[in-house]
């Protein structure tokens, strides 16, 4: 699995989350994850969770730590679970770099008690599943929901991200492993 964090800023449309965004714009081939930090401003044609879709609710951040993930096998449900495990892996790298904090995981979503730290997403395309978590950096008062970022904990966002796509990536590597030493059985 490869990963590799971009340099430059890059605003976060939604139009990111598609098949061969890694290889086409950073030249990076097969599974990988890349992290990216730059505004959020998704608009209505490009949110691809229809809960999200139906309650016309717009969220938008000055500037996140954004992730997108894409694995080369189409199982939406298998992506899904990635995200989970992506979610739960910041959630544990959070609560680890905040000790007096406890930051707790509903569903896909990381909160500190009412704010919003971070939302994600996961989809197939015809040749991968893709998996997007964005952390926010700057927190907001005039979004829908109330949110704090990582500049409120004095969090790095640059070795936040790096940490987070090294741990993912060997967790993924680590199924990988278990796959091949595991006998079938009768």
């Amino acid at each position: 699995m490869r990963t590799r964090f971009i340099k430059e800023e890059i605003v976060y449309t939604g139009e990111q989350l598609h098949s061969l965004f890694a290889y086409d714009t950073f030249g990076v081939t097969g599974d990988s994850i890349v992290a990216f930090i730059g505004a959020y401003d998704v608009s209505l044609k490009e949110i691809v969770d229809l809960e999200d879709l139906k309650s016309s609710k717009r969220y938008v951040s000055s500037k996140m730590l954004h992730f997108i993930a894409e694995h080369f096998d189409v199982d939406l449900e298998k992506a899904i679970l990635r995200q989970y495990l992506l979610v739960a892996i910041i959630k544990e790298l959070l609560n680890e770099k905040m000790s007096n904090l406890r930051v707790t995981r509903i569903g896909t979503e990381l909160y500190d008690n009412e704010t919003k730290l971070a939302i994600s997403t996961a989809t197939a395309s015809p040749v991968s599943s893709l998996v997007y978590v964005g952390v926010n950096i700057i927190g907001q008062n005039d979004t829908p929901v109330k949110t704090k970022g990582m500049a409120d904990y004095k969090i790095d966002p640059i070795a936040f991200g790096a940490e987070v796509m090294d741990r993912y990536s060997k967790e993924v590597d680590k199924v990988a492993q278990a796959r091949c030493r595991i006998r079938w059985v009768e």
